[in-house]
């Protein structure tokens, strides 16, 4: 005999310590019968669009959150009537389901089930000696009207235990050794932020340290959280222009956009950054490009100077691996990659986002171009995923698709070094001690002062230019 029971389905972490995701879309509706495994939602992290796969199989009892709500990690999202043993919960009776005692498989690669409430468990205090025997008197009021008493000892009783009079005193700070309440996702959100959890006031329950309270750290004390409307004065209503519609568009900080931000921000304030510019005289690799392009091995590949830049790239590297490595603060050590995830930045409807190429270096040019237009491709339709966001060793950015001639990129976390490919432009060259048209680059590379030095950065950066000025020189350096 079987019974029914009603469990529910708590929004994993999707990759790699990420604390919230907004529904984007259901894909099943309250009463609807679902296969495990079946999809049953689209969900938004800061990383990539994931659908979700069902963890159970039986029929949809609630959906908790609408499209369009940003829910931690943590939280129920659906519920689910499935079928139990016989002395199962019943359905009319269900409560949320206690945390599996084991990993349940229900989302490979994407995190384990999360079904736990979130809050912390205080272990008990012992104490070995019984408590003190305290009669407190009134002894005098002190500045607030009201006394203020401390035990202190006078001596023994028959019980062993020592009978203590209280006198008056000040009111003193206390301190604990406790560390301050406070989940993961905001634990590591503090610590991304570079905040102290001891320096943050708790508002949540019993003191609990949550997100807002570390954002509002961060901003000032009071100040709103960036997500919340302005309140206007008293008597000064919010004006629209004429013609203009509302004076303010206010977005909501979210997504792509909040953990482009706070990484940003870490890596600016983390890694020391020295940026070196070389302007190169790419002619010669544009005509192999061009050659590239109309021979029988490259057909129906495309091929574009991001391809060359790249594929030099990881050839200097060869000979100049201090870039592709990794400050460990944890451990105090530093971390040299001997493969190549070649990050690039992709510029795409829901904001920057930089997906890399699983050891880039083993791939030949061909198939270095046709993962650079998958790359793309799946970046710009929103269909990245977190394993492919995560894991980086270098990056690109093509800052020359807009035009640019040159910047100052900001290192991606976790990594040593990033080069920004400007535009190629046909510009008077010195060629041949003769003044030429030529099509001429400029590189800017940007990295860890801690992890590379000058000289090995500027090695890279010439290497690199040797390369596209004479592409013959991948010969020699092979």
């Amino acid at each position: 005999m079987t019974a029914t029971m009603i469990k529910e389905f708590r929004l994993p972490d999707l990759g790699e310590g990420l604390t919230e995701s907004e529904i984007v879309s259901w894909k099943v509706n309250v009463g609807d019968t679902v296969s495990l495994n079946q999809i049953i939602a689209e969900v938004e992290t800061a990383k990539a669009v994931v659908e979700l796969p069902s963890p159970f199989a039986g029929v949809i009892t609630a959906l908790h959150e609408q499209p369009g709500t940003v829910v931690e990690v943590g939280k129920p999202i659906v519920s689910f009537e499935v079928e139990g043993d016989a002395g199962g919960q019943p359905a009319a009776a269900a409560e949320s389901v206690a945390p599996p005692a084991k990993r349940e498989p229900n989302l490979v690669g994407y995190g384990a089930v999360v079904e736990s409430t979130g809050r912390p468990v205080r272990r008990q205090r012992n104490f070995a000696a019984a408590p003190p025997v305290v009669e407190p008197v009134e002894t005098g009021p002190v500045e607030t009207g009201r006394p203020v008493v401390e035990p202190v000892e006078t001596g023994p009783v028959e019980t062993g235990r020592p009978v203590v009079e209280p006198v008056e005193t000040r009111p003193v700070e206390t301190t604990t050794d406790e560390r301050p309440r406070s989940t993961p996702p905001v634990r590591k959100l503090a610590k991304d932020l570079g905040v102290a959890l001891e320096d943050v006031r708790g508002t949540g329950p019993g003191g609990l340290i949550t997100r807002d309270d570390v954002r509002n750290f961060v901003g000032g004390e009071g100040l709103p959280a960036a997500s919340e409307e302005p309140v206007a004065a008293a008597g000064q209503p919010q004006r629209a222009v004429p013609g203009q519609g509302e004076r303010e568009t206010r977005t909501p900080i979210k997504g792509v956009r909040k953990l482009t931000a706070a990484a940003m921000v870490s890596s600016a304030f983390t890694a020391p950054h020295v940026t070196e510019f070389l302007t190169v005289d790419v002619t010669p690799a544009m005509e192999l490009l061009a050659r590239l392009k109309s021979g029988k091995a490259f057909a129906g590949l495309k091929l574009t100077p991001l391809t060359l830049v790249a594929k030099a790239a990881l050839l200097a590297l060869r000979h100049n691996p201090t870039l592709n490595s990794r400050w460990d603060e944890d451990s105090q050590e530093i971390v040299q990659f001997n493969y190549v995830n070649l990050g690039i930045a992709a510029a795409t409807p829901r904001g920057l986002m930089v997906p890399n190429i699983k050891e880039a270096d083993r791939l030949t040019l061909a198939e270095l171009s046709a993962a650079l237009t998958e790359l793309t491709e799946t970046a710009r339709a929103g269909k990245t995923g977190p394993a492919d966001l995560t894991g980086g060793t270098i990056s690109i950015t093509n800052i020359g698709v807009f035009g640019i001639d040159a910047g100052t990129p900001i290192l991606n976390p976790g990594e040593a070094a990033i080069l920004a490919m400007g535009a190629v432009r046909k510009m008077p060259w010195e060629y041949q001690d003769q003044i030429a048209l030529r099509q001429v680059m400029t590189l800017s590379l940007s990295f860890d002062h801690r992890l590379v030095d000058g000289e090995q950065g500027s090695r890279f950066l010439a290497d690199l230019g040797a390369l596209l000025a004479d592409p013959g020189m991948a010969l020699a350096m092979a």
